[in-house]
């Protein structure tokens, strides 16, 4: 109820009154215009493309990812399907297996793109014959395998380095067939290797139904992106706007009033795609759920200046009037929670991953036209429609609880405080690509059994110069080789080691009669340099040396694949083995590891240094915006408490939650700070409104923010956190755990606004 003593309507309102009005008079024209956006900004949509490269994760000025290309440049490329074969009789060396093995070996060599296949069938079993070199796979005529012949393979295959946790476990049960493919920037490429690779496998597995298959690498990880993204879109998105408009109904009683809101979601998302895809972004796994997010944040304005409407109709006034009273006193808050959520979205632009830039930048256009058709859409559509209003009264109890107990109230939030400060530093960052997949993906819980049965699907990866063209061959760099691949294989992460000097050794034995005393480093350079000539020219085409061997022979690729580790240990690890290199070798062998996997190892840590300076940019922006919006540094200032303490909140309970955060949690913070200034927002502003223009008291200024924005407020919060938890369920788990901590953020933020927000009033009014 207005005072008495209220001040007369200022000149900025009356002229957003005769906005409102004007609006309301040219309502048809008004929605014309409004569909004319989406429907224009609709052509960008044949524009709009899913990038489900991995490397798209990394800027392209990263040093780590320029690495990597560099290693895919000199060597074969990284870009490989794993294929696990598990026997049911758990014996890989059966011919009824080998024979079904060798068939889908044959078929893999039609893979698309597709440049090596390894197997250990085909593995180039090298031996003497007499003074001759003999290389051939290991098994070649299935039809008169002998069980001698099988156990003779099998105990071949068993003691070869190159084979032994890598192609074939320690049991003999599981085994792997590994096709190497080149896609450099082929869009087309990824999926065409999967549904080739899958309807192989299915046709075989249809033969062969005593064997199990398991697929991974590279290629279905890729492949992984898109699938995530594209079973979101056709489940989740459906499913939130049926939920919201149930939700609306709920909170709002209102048809009219839900199906308007409806309609602007609709279009704000529309218009946001479209102009997306025009200025040439991208969707990603990470950016394909921007629609939830754009419809879990166009609702709040939508349900503020609803929540007012129906308020103003209870106490009597017509449809139009409670309108231009809604835009009135809503019109400066929306535009101000708007914008602060826009400054929170593109502050993801400060950050190292190009995909949360993307996030951000859609986001913060959907927030745009969200503005844009909520401040006029929204109200021309409501005085076009009928709205029928429930006559029921508001709960107050909070702001009661919240005026009687207020240092209670700050100290215990204050000690909550520090605790949670306590244990947000505990987290640990943790981005293990596997990880970022559900379980109903088939790349996380395939990748999980090959990591568990046969191999590990995390590597480094090192290229490792000689002194010159041709010296890889010198006994000396051999020898270096050598100890490095010693110190590395005795490291409890590594469980496979793959090196050049494996190969001079097993020729080497082979051109001495097959005698072990001669598995060894040759000791003359040309007579090192011979051998690897005369082995490469008895390889067949496509199992040569150059996935270890750049061509001026100058630089050899050492590969250490690794058990299932986190971040941190991966990195600890890296750094390890460029230590001892550093130490033990000459300065032209130093070199620093490279691979998809430690990538994501450090991308975490890369994003939360560079979005600190972003988040802190953007709470002063937002704090300087409320400074000026309050007309008050002190309740800009108090304001900040209930908009950062929600995030320490949510990060100390995290830790019991999960205990790390992965790289799509590293944008929380800039995130949701521009999400629940909203609530502060609209209390401040009504508070201040009845401080300053109704001459009310600090309690009855706190009793009416309750009564005007506390239902409305709480039902945002629970519509956030309905539209957050659907998002929870993406089988992205970036996704999902990026929407969890948001939903206990936004909860602490609920608590905190409504009663630590009006203790700090009444302890600071004076």
């Amino acid at each position: 109820m207005e005072n008495k003593n209220s001040k007369p309507i200022s000149s900025f309102e009356q002229r957003v009154v005769d906005f409102t009005s004007k609006l309301i008079k040219y309502k048809k024209t008004v929605l014309f215009l409004s569909l004319l956006v989406p429907i224009l900004a609709g052509i960008g949509f044949s524009k709009l493309k899913f990038n489900s490269d991995s490397k798209i994760f990394f800027k392209e000025d990263n040093p780590r990812l320029i690495s990597y290309n560099k290693m895919e440049n000199l060597y074969t490329d990284d870009d490989n399907v794993l294929i696990a074969l598990a026997p049911k009789s758990g014996k890989v060396f059966t011919k009824e297996t080998i024979s079904a093995i060798k068939e889908l070996v044959d078929s893999s060599w039609q893979t698309p793109h597709s440049v090596r296949v390894d197997a250990v069938t085909n593995f180039q079993y090298t031996r003497a014959d007499g003074d001759n070199l003999i290389v051939s796979d290991l098994i070649t005529d299935i039809d008169s395998l002998t069980d001698e012949a099988l156990l003779k393979a099998k105990e071949i295959a068993l003691n070869e380095p190159i084979l032994f946790n890598r192609l074939i476990n320690k049991d003999a049960s599981v085994t792997a067939i590994n096709i190497t493919c080149k896609i450099d920037t082929n869009e087309a490429a990824t999926p065409q290797i999967v549904n080739f690779v899958r309807n192989k496998t299915e046709a075989w597995k249809t033969k062969y139904k005593d064997i199990d298959i398991y697929i991974s690498g590279n290629v279905m990880l890729n492949n992984a992106f898109s699938e995530a993204g594209q079973k979101d879109g056709q489940t989740l998105i459906p499913l939130i706007f049926l939920i919201f408009l149930v939700m609306i109904y709920f909170f709002t009683r209102s048809v009219t009033g839900s199906l308007s809101t409806f309609v602007i979601i609709i279009i704000s998302i529309s218009a946001a795609l479209g102009v997306s895809g025009l200025v040439g972004i991208n969707l990603t796994a990470s950016s394909s759920n921007t629609p939830i997010v754009i419809c879990t944040l166009a609702i709040a304005d939508c349900i503020h200046i609803l929540a007012a409407i129906i308020a103003y109709m209870k106490t009597g006034k017509s449809k139009n009037e409670a309108i231009i009273e809604s835009i009135k006193i809503n019109f400066v808050p929306v535009i101000i929670t708007s914008l602060t959520t826009i400054v929170g979205f593109l502050s993801l632009n400060t950050g190292d991953v190009p995909p949360y830039a993307d996030f951000g930048n859609i986001s913060a256009l959907g927030m745009i036209f969200a503005l844009l058709f909520s401040l006029t859409t929204f109200p021309a559509l409501l005085a076009l429609l009928p709205i029928d209003v429930e006559k029921k009264g508001f709960y107050n109890s909070l702001s009661d609880f919240a005026l009687k107990y207020p240092n209670q109230i700050l100290v215990t939030s204050i000690v909550l405080l520090v605790i949670s400060s306590v244990f947000t530093l505990k987290n640990q960052l943790n981005d293990e690509f596997i990880k970022y997949f559900s379980k109903s993906i088939s790349f996380r819980t395939d990748s999980d059994f090959i990591n568990e049965n046969l191999t590990g699907v995390y590597s480094l990866d090192f290229s490792l110069p000689a002194a010159g063209e041709g010296e890889i061959n010198s006994p000396v760099y051999l020898n270096y080789l050598e100890k490095f691949a010693a110190f590395a294989k005795s490291q409890p992460e590594v469980v496979h080691v793959s090196c050049f000097s494996e190969v001079q050794k097993r020729v080497n034995k082979a051109l001495h009669n097959d005698d072990n005393a001669y598995y060894s480093i040759p000791k003359d350079i040309k007579e090192a340099a011979q051998y690897n000539l005369l082995y490469e020219l008895s390889l067949p085409y496509g199992l040569d040396l150059s996935n270890q061997v750049n061509i001026g022979k100058s630089e050899t690729r050492f590969s250490v694949t690794l058990k299932e580790v986190k971040s941190a240990q991966m990195i600890d690890l890296a750094t390890r083995l460029e230590t001892w290199l550093e130490t033990n070798t000459p300065k032209y062998m130093h070199a620093k590891a490279s691979s998809l996997t430690l990538m994501f190892a450090h991308i975490g840590r890369q994003q939360v240094k560079s979005l600190i300076s972003g988040a802190i940019l953007s709470a002063l922006m937002i704090t300087l915006i409320l400074m000026i919006t309050f007309r008050s540094i002190k309740y800009g200032l108090i304001s900040i408490f209930s908009n950062v303490v929600p995030a320490i909140y949510g990060f100390g309970i995290w830790y019991f939650v999960l205990g790390y955060v992965n790289l799509g949690m590293t944008a929380v913070f800039g995130m949701t700070l521009g999400i629940i200034v909203d609530s502060t927002i609209h209390f401040m502003s009504k508070y201040l409104r009845a401080k300053r223009e109704l001459n009310l008291s600090t309690e009855d200024a706190i009793r009416y923010s309750f009564e005007n924005v506390g239902r409305a407020i709480v039902a945002t919060a629970g519509i956030l956190c309905v539209g957050f938890f659907i998002l929870a369920q993406s089988t992205f788990m970036i996704n999902s755990q990026l929407a969890l901590i948001t939903i206990i953020i936004i909860s602490a933020s609920i608590i905190i606004c409504l009663l630590a927000l009006p203790a700090l009033l009444l302890k600071f009014s004076k």
